[in-house]
């Protein structure tokens, strides 16, 4: 599933595209919604909230959509040969005399009411690149089941929207515990710290073609990705293990020397040089 700053780009990247132009066409490949038709509306725009994406047009009506792990919005422009997959992948088509962005492979695609937002949304926590972003409310969120381990708390969109497997291994490796940790069990002065840092994470990271957690000239990531090479820090090989209940793909990395807690059980260990699937 892509992180935040993946679908805030992509948000912007609708919104710079049709923002203010008028659909010549439209298609979208769902059962559900064959027979909408948008052409004439004018799109107002394009707005990202947590991994979500709400497209909206005159008349107060809402697109919703969803990346999940495989979706992908490209924009081309006119005469431009699309690319992005096979045509029986794509889902959505917005049109207008200069651009056209086409959805493929989205998991999620529905219409709303734009009052109605919220019956998409509305669940999610503080949005780490949004204007409702509130650490305090964050925190006190991710403290609420101190049970749970750090890594699946860091995910769930609920408490804080914009984190995936990338981030969650990064901020667990920059505050020293590892992704299994109680959240419960985190030194105070770590769990105060941890909204700020995902907020500046994610913010120095929207505007990059290539994210970057480390601040370092040959090293993008600390340790995502890097099993089973050595730590930038203290040499010692990181690990690579899957974390939930197994449902979903959670590829999850940290270094057992620099990160304090529990470490995974043996049965989600992970062989080495499987390449992770980043959402991008």
């Amino acid at each position: 599933m892509p992180e935040g700053d993946t679908v805030w780009q992509a948000a912007r990247r609708l919104h710079d595209a049709l923002a203010g132009q008028v659909l010549t066409r439209t298609d979208f490949r769902v059962p559900k919604y064959a027979t909408v038709d948008l052409g004439g509306r004018t799109v107002l725009g394009t707005t990202s909230r947590g991994k979500h994406l709400l497209t909206r047009f005159e008349g107060g009506l809402t697109l919703h959509t969803h990346l999940r792990m495989e979706g992908a919005w490209k924009v081309f422009g006119a005469g431009e040969r699309w690319r992005g997959g096979p045509a029986h992948q794509i889902r959505a088509i917005l049109a207008t005399p200069d651009r056209t962005a086409v959805g493929y492979r989205l998991q999620v695609l529905e219409f709303l009411r734009t009052g109605e937002e919220e019956r998409a949304v509305g669940h999610l926590g503080p949005d780490l690149l949004g204007p409702d972003w509130n650490p305090d409310r964050a925190l006190a969120n991710l403290l609420a089941d101190p049970a749970r381990p750090l890594g699946e708390a860091l995910l769930d969109q609920r408490n804080l929207a914009g984190i995936g497997n990338i981030y969650k291994s990064e901020l667990c490796f920059l505050i020293g515990a590892t992704p299994w940790l109680p959240v419960g069990a985190l030194p105070a002065d770590r769990a105060a710290i941890l909204p700020g840092l995902a907020q500046r994470l994610l913010e120095a990271n929207r505007d990059r073609v290539v994210r970057r957690t480390t601040g370092l000239r040959d090293h993008d990531l600390f340790v995502y990705g890097r099993a089973p090479r050595p730590c930038l820090r203290c040499r010692t090989p990181v690990r690579l293990a899957d974390q939930g209940d197994g449902s979903r793909e959670r590829p999850t990395y940290w270094c057992p020397a620099c990160q304090t807690g529990p470490a995974p059980a043996p049965g989600s260990l992970r062989a080495h040089g499987t390449r992770p699937r980043t959402g991008n």
